[in-house]
């Protein structure tokens, strides 16, 4: 038998059969061939039985791990916007704009390291990185405790934004090793719903040490001591448990590694487990869809980190208390949670991404707008509603684009690349919305509201207009050539993209 690690496996799986998760149910257990491969070694069948067991494994093993760090992430991310209302800014003795600059300056790193730390990632392995830029942003949330002014909580973040720069991109390559094109958005939509849980249960949490009116620390500060040390003893275990790819996996027995591999080798890469060569990566710069991608991510940017960073502070405007303003923020949190997983698993079982994506956008902007057109105080079940729909709209665009995208390269390290930048970039916007909710706006924030909506309308109208594209250029291609079902053209054929003769986007 073949290593899992040495170019096409000896495997028996027609291409007319290998249709994502659409095959023919009916088909046989997974068995050994009595027709030696090239080699002499029986030929494995992918079946749909033995493709079930190898994903429910990843689903069990890999998923919770990660869905655990993400929302870590998501918590040492976002607390500032709890601890502001718990008297932060006080406390530390912040004035004029300094809280919007603190959160300004996380950003700047975070886009400027993280392509770096994305190929650090692809050369090291993800298991090995990700954790590793986990216990550093724990380290530094912990260390946000010991700061009593506006240098030291800036120098902070800083580096907060350096550790996390390339955790979400690297998640998603991770994830692309172990689940097919047709598999990943209801994955990653699983795992991205722990920042919407994230965000609902810093509101709990936040609640609950709110009420510590006891001991030598302000109560702020009890929230980064829970956070930050939960995080450095979970980097601990996974980098313990994490497997390098699948092929690396223990849980898996050596049929399976090699059952998995060739799952990746015909919907997932065109090469499993390419070393990452700088130059070649950088060609997916000469397609204009790639940078169509990006302008997308900056128009999702703005209303993602409006609404992680200042949701409390939008909700502060229906009337609560510190403590009410806070619980508030849970259920809004939680339906994004919920809207992003309708909308992901809408997407796997319709094997479409742009019309989810506009739809996610859609819902921004009529969230924003209704928030700056009503009298908010009359109105408070409409303004509350408004709060949702904004959850709506941020959540499923981040994920449904960054998994449209990477199912059309298959170029592992053009993936990589595009993704460690298309992401940060969108997290760069965050220094936009820090800058537009500004205190002398308050309580209407009406300028920051209305920028947020153009920015969403403005993504709406880019998302439909390049799955346009890719829909006209796929009866183009059907036209001059024959038309190709997209589910039977292994991505072992795509590594050169759209200049594959049986390259079909997948939109």
């Amino acid at each position: 038998m073949s290593s899992p690690t040495s170019g096409q496996l000896p495997l028996s799986s027609p291409e007319k059969d290998f249709k994502g998760e659409d095959y023919d149910l009916a088909a046989k257990e997974a068995t050994r061939s009595h027709s030696p491969s090239d080699d002499g070694a029986p030929a494995l069948i992918l079946t749909p039985a033995a493709d079930r067991a190898i994903v429910w494994k990843f689903d069990l093993r890999i998923l919770p791990v990660l869905a655990v760090m993400y929302l870590f992430n998501s918590l040492d991310k976002s607390n500032l916007g709890n601890a502001k209302t718990a008297g932060l800014e006080k406390t530390l003795g912040l004035v004029g704009n300094q809280y919007n600059i603190i959160l300004s300056v996380f950003f700047v790193p975070y886009v400027l390291t993280a392509p770096f730390l994305g190929i650090l990632g692809k050369k090291l392995g993800p298991n090995r990185v990700l954790p590793a830029m986990m216990f550093t942003f724990g380290c530094f949330t912990l260390l946000v405790t010991a700061v009593t002014n506006f240098s030291g909580l800036l120098a902070i973040r800083w580096f907060l934004g350096m550790s996390e720069s390339a955790f979400f991109p690297l998640v998603i390559y991770y994830l692309t090793t172990f689940y097919r094109r047709g598999e990943l958005a209801r994955r990653l939509a699983l795992f991205y719903a722990a920042q919407s849980i994230a965000s609902a249960f810093s509101g709990l949490l936040a609640f609950g040490v709110f009420q510590i009116k006891t001991g030598s620390l302000a109560d702020w500060r009890y929230l980064f001591v829970i956070e930050g040390s939960c995080t450095v003893t979970f980097s601990a275990f996974a980098f313990w448990y994490l497997p390098r790819s699948a092929a690396h996996a223990s849980f898996l027995s050596e049929e399976q590694k090699e059952l998995a591999y060739y799952r990746m080798q015909t919907d997932s890469s065109s090469v499993v487990n390419e070393k990452f060569v700088l130059k070649d990566s950088l060609t997916i710069f000469k397609q204009p869809t790639s940078w169509l991608i990006l302008g997308i991510e900056i128009c999702l940017g703005v209303p993602l980190q409006s609404v992680q960073l200042f949701l409390p502070q939008i909700i502060s405007r229906l009337g609560y208390d510190t403590v009410k303003t806070n619980l508030y923020t849970v259920a809004p949190n939680v339906s994004g949670a919920v809207m992003l997983l309708v909308l992901a698993f809408a997407s796997d079982l319709t094997r479409l991404r742009f019309p989810f994506v506009a739809a996610g956008f859609l819902f921004t902007f009529i969230g924003f707008v209704i928030y700056a057109a009503i009298d908010v105080e009359n109105q408070l079940q409409v303004a509350y509603f408004a709060s949702f729909m904004m959850t709506w709209g941020t959540s499923a665009p981040s994920v449904l684009l960054d998994v449209w995208y990477n199912n059309n390269i298959a170029h592992e390290g053009r993936r990589v690349l595009l993704t460690s930048i298309a992401v940060p970039l969108a997290n760069l916007m965050g220094v936009v919305s820090s800058n537009i909710f500004l205190n002398q706006d308050a309580p209407k924030y009406i300028p920051a509201l209305a920028t947020t909506a153009a920015f969403g309308g403005t993504g709406l109208v880019l998302t439909l207009l390049l799955g346009a594209y890719m829909v006209a250029d796929n009866k183009r291609r059907d036209a001059r050539q024959g038309k190709v079902d997209l589910r039977t053209v292994s991505t072992e054929e795509l590594r050169d993209g759209p200049a594959a003769e049986r390259f079909r986007w997948f939109y």
